[in-house]
């Protein structure tokens, strides 16, 4: 039985990936870095250190790691910098009726996301009340494709993975759900998240009735 649902962050309840790029590529500037929209499709779903590492072997840049570490974060405070402009108006559309509807529901809600600026962005949102637990890139030491941020979140919420859905965006955010044996709701074209148990082209589409339609020996 599906008792609790795990989200992603960043293209499934919000879309901060613009604010993300934004940073990079300042900071990519900065350094005579080439930064395009084509690299930045790698970072979806990585952490901050293994981003920086990606843009830096696509320059062919070796740096030692305090220098890596103060760059990015010089990258995260420029990210951090620009979330004040965010409100509750920047929900995806669909996201905060879903949340609302599991809420009304009683099923247990984890966030499940690799930045460690959840915490602000979901106060931004005004969306905290929304979630039992948050699982963010402080609680665990490895970033998908490890489970361990949807094993943390599943575990603080006392249920097993099978008992809990994951809604992700990014393909190493599937291949996490995958291994730590989740169920899994993908949010994106068909290259990306189309190995998701049920795939959506948006969050507006992945309603709890869709989702329980297709999960309906689950509930």
């Amino acid at each position: 039985m599906i008792k609790g649902f795990i989200f992603d962050l960043d293209g499934v309840i919000t879309d901060t990936a613009e604010l993300h790029y934004d940073a990079w590529k300042k900071l990519a500037d900065e350094m005579g870095w080439e930064f395009d929209r084509e690299v930045n499709e790698k970072l979806r779903g990585i952490s901050r250190m293994d981003s920086i590492k990606v843009i830096m072997d696509h320059n062919g840049v070796s740096l030692n790691e305090d220098t890596i570490v103060e760059l990015a974060t010089k990258k995260n405070d420029i990210y951090v910098n620009s979330l004040d402009g965010m409100t509750q108006e920047d929900y995806l559309p669909g996201a905060r009726e879903l949340l609302t509807h599991l809420r009304s529901e009683g099923f247990s809600v984890a966030l499940g996301s690799a930045s460690k600026n959840a915490n602000k962005v979901l106060q931004q949102l005004k969306a905290t009340h929304y979630f039992d637990v948050i699982g963010d890139g402080n609680s665990v030491s490895k970033s998908k494709p490890a489970p361990d941020i949807f094993l943390f979140a599943s575990e603080k919420l006392g249920l097993r993975p099978e008992n809990c859905i994951v809604f992700e965006d990014a393909e190493k955010g599937i291949d996490a759900a995958k291994a730590g044996n989740f169920h899994s709701v993908g949010i994106g074209p068909e290259e990306r998240v189309g190995h998701a148990d049920i795939r959506f082209d948006t969050m507006k589409e992945a309603t709890l009735f869709a989702v329980k339609s297709h999960f309906k020996d689950l509930f």
